[in-house]
C-alpha cells in the first residue's frame, strides 16, 4: 500500500519526539564525570564554608559520605531524569485523552526545550536536576503519545512500519547524542564543554514543536471529541483502511463505543496473571542486563578500561553505530525469525559479550578487547531485548486491557531504568569491573526465562494469543 505524503510527514515529524528521546537519555554519558568533579568542588566550598575545611582531608568514615563519597548523589543526578521519566510515562495518557495528542506532543516539545536550555545553563546540582527531572517528563510523555499518535493516524496496513519509525528514532537520537558530544569534546570548550552538551538538544526541540503546527490532528480523537468534520478532512489525507471515509468513520465511533464498555473490565485478576507477569519480567531483565549503564555512564566505563577522555567519547559513537545497524536488521527479521529466537540470540550475546568485558578488566588486557565486548553487546541488546520488548508487551493483553498492559510494561521498565542509572556509580566504585560479572549472572536468568517461560507469539493472532495463555 501506497503511504500518502500527508501520512508519512505526520509520522515523521511525531516520530522526530523519539529522537529527542534517545538524545535526552544518552547526551548525559560525555558530560557525567565533568559534572562529578563539579560535585566534589561544590561539597568542598560547603565544608568551608560552615568552618570545618577539616572534613576534605578526614579519615573518620562517618564524616567520607558527605563530602568524599559523592557516588550516591551523583547517580541521584544522572538518575532525575529517569524518575522524570517515569512520572511522565504516568502523567500524559489522561491529558491526552482530553486535549489531543498533537496539543500534548507540543506540550513535550517544550518541557525538552525547557530541559535543554536550563540544564545548560544550570547553577548547581540541584538545578541541574531540575532542568533534567524536566526532560525526563518529556522523556516519558513521549515514549506513550508519539507511538499513540502514529497508530491513529495509520492505516492498519502500514501502521507497523510507521510506529517502528519511533524505535528507530530513539536509537537514532542515542547516535546523534555520542557523536554531538564527542565533536564538541574536540572544540577545547573548557569548562563550558558539559553545558553545549545539553544546550544543543534546544534546536532540535524547537523545531519538532514548530513542525507540529503543520501535522494534523489524530482522527480518533476527533471522533472521540464529535469534531467529525475534522475527522473527515483527515482521513481523506492520511487513507483508510476501507478506501471509503464515511464507512471508516463509522468503524471508528463502533471501536471507541466498545472500548468505553470493556474499560470497566479489572486489570489486575488472577485470570491475567501470566501476561502481567510475562510484562514484567521482559521488562525487568531489560535492565538487568546493564544497558542503561553503558548508555548513561559510556565515558566512564571506557575510561575506567583505560582510554582517553576523547577517546572514549569516539568509542561511545563506535556503540551508538552499533545500536543504530542492528536495530535495523531486528527491525527487518522480527516477524520472520520470531520473538522468542531474537531472545534467545540476544541473551546469549548478552553473556558472552559481558563475559568478554568482564575478562578485559579482570586480565588487564586493555581496552580493544573491552570496547569489542561492548560492541557485542549493545549488537546483541539491540536484535534481542532492544528490538523485541515493546512489541511482546504490545501483544500479549487483551484488547480491552492493552493500554494498561502497556503502561504497566513501560513503568517497570523506567522504575528499573531509574535504578540500574543510581546505583552503577556506587557499585562501579565498590565492585568494579565486578558489576559486569553481575549483569552476566542476570542475563543467565534471562536466558532461563525465554527458554522455560517466555511464549512466542509470532504469526499468531492476538485473540488465540489470548487462549495461549489461558484467557478466555
Amino acid at each position: 500500500m501506497k503511504i500518502q505524503g500527508v501520512l508519512l510527514r505526520s509520522a515523521v515529524v511525531a516520530a522526530l519526539g523519539g529522537l529527542l528521546f534517545g538524545f535526552d537519555t544518552a547526551v548525559i554519558s560525555g558530560a557525567e564525570k565533568t559534572l562529578e568533579r563539579n560535585y566534589q568542588r561544590q561539597y568542598e566550598s560547603i565544608a568551608r564554608y560552615f568552618g570545618r575545611p577539616e572534613l576534605l582531608n578526614s579519615q573518620n568514615e562517618k564524616d567520607l559520605p558527605i563530602l568524599q563519597r559523592t557516588s550516591f548523589w551523583h547517580g541521584t543526578v544522572v538518575a532525575s531524569a529517569l524518575i522524570g521519566t517515569v512520572i511522565g510515562s504516568l502523567l500524559f495518557g489522561k491529558p491526552a485523552d482530553r486535549y489531543g495528542r498533537r496539543f500534548i506532543l507540543k506540550l513535550l516539545g517544550i518541557l525538552y526545550f525547557v530541559s535543554a536550555v536550563g540544564s545548560a545553563l544550570a547553577w548547581e546540582m540541584f538545578s541541574f536536576s531540575i532542568f533534567r527531572f524536566i526532560g525526563g517528563l518529556a522523556v516519558g510523555g513521549t515514549s506513550v503519545i508519539s507511538p499513540m499518535y502514529i497508530a491513529e493516524i495509520s492505516p492498519a496496513r502500514v501502521r507497523g512500519r510507521l510506529v517502528a519509525i519511533t524505535q528507530f528514532n530513539i536509537v537514532l537520537g542515542i547516535l546523534l547524542a555520542y557523536l554531538s558530544n564527542w565533536i564538541i569534546s574536540m572544540q577545547n570548550l573548557g569548562e563550558w564543554e558539559w553545558r553545549w552538551m545539553f544546550g544543543v538538544e534546544a534546536i532540535p526541540a524547537a523545531l519538532f514543536f514548530v513542525l507540529l503546527f503543520f501535522t494534523p490532528r489524530s482522527p480518533r480523537w476527533l471522533v472521540g471529541q464529535g469534531l467529525l468534520e475534522e475527522a473527515r478532512a483527515v482521513l481523506s489525507q492520511v487513507g483508510t483502511d476501507t478506501g471509503n471515509v464515511e464507512e471508516e468513520l463509522r468503524l471508528i465511533q463502533r471501536s471507541l463505543r466498545e472500548d468505553t464498555k470493556s474499560l470497566q473490565e479489572p486489570f489486575f485478576r488472577r485470570k491475567y496473571l501470566k501476561p502481567i507477569m510475562l510484562a514484567v519480567m521482559i521488562a525487568m531483565f531489560n535492565q538487568l542486563s546493564g544497558i542503561n549503564a553503558l548508555i548513561y555512564y559510556t565515558k566512564r566505563i571506557f575510561e575506567m578500561a583505560g582510554a582517553e577522555s576523547t577517546s572514549a567519547l569516539a568509542q561511545s559513537v563506535i556503540i551508538g553505530f552499533t545500536n543504530l545497524i542492528f536495530t535495523m536488521a531486528a527491525m527487518l527479521v522480527i516477524d520472520h525469525f520470531g520473538r522468542k529466537k531474537l531472545m534467545l540470540i540476544g541473551s546469549i550475546g548478552y553473556i558472552l559479550s559481558l563475559s568478554v568485558v568482564t575478562w578485559g578488566f579482570f586480565s588487564g588486557t586493555g581496552g580493544k578487547m573491552i570496547l569489542i565486548g561492548f560492541i557485542g553487546f549493545i549488537a546483541a541488546h539491540a536484535f534481542g531485548q532492544g528490538a523485541v520488548i515493546w512489541v511482546f508487551i504490545s501483544e500479549i493483553f487483551p484488547n480491552a486491557l492493552r493500554a494498561r498492559g502497556q503502561a504497566l510494561g513501560s513503568f517497570t521498565h523506567w522504575i528499573m531504568a531509574a535504578l540500574i542509572s543510581l546505583t552503577f556509580p556506587m557499585f562501579a566504585e565498590q565492585l568494579g569491573w565486578r558489576i559486569f560479572a553481575i549483569y552476566g549472572l542476570c542475563m543467565v536468568g534471562q536466558l532461563l526465562w525465554v527458554l522455560l517461560v517466555m511464549p512466542e507469539t509470532k504469526g499468531i493472532p492476538l485473540e488465540e494469543i489470548q487462549k495461549k495463555l489461558g484467557i478466555e
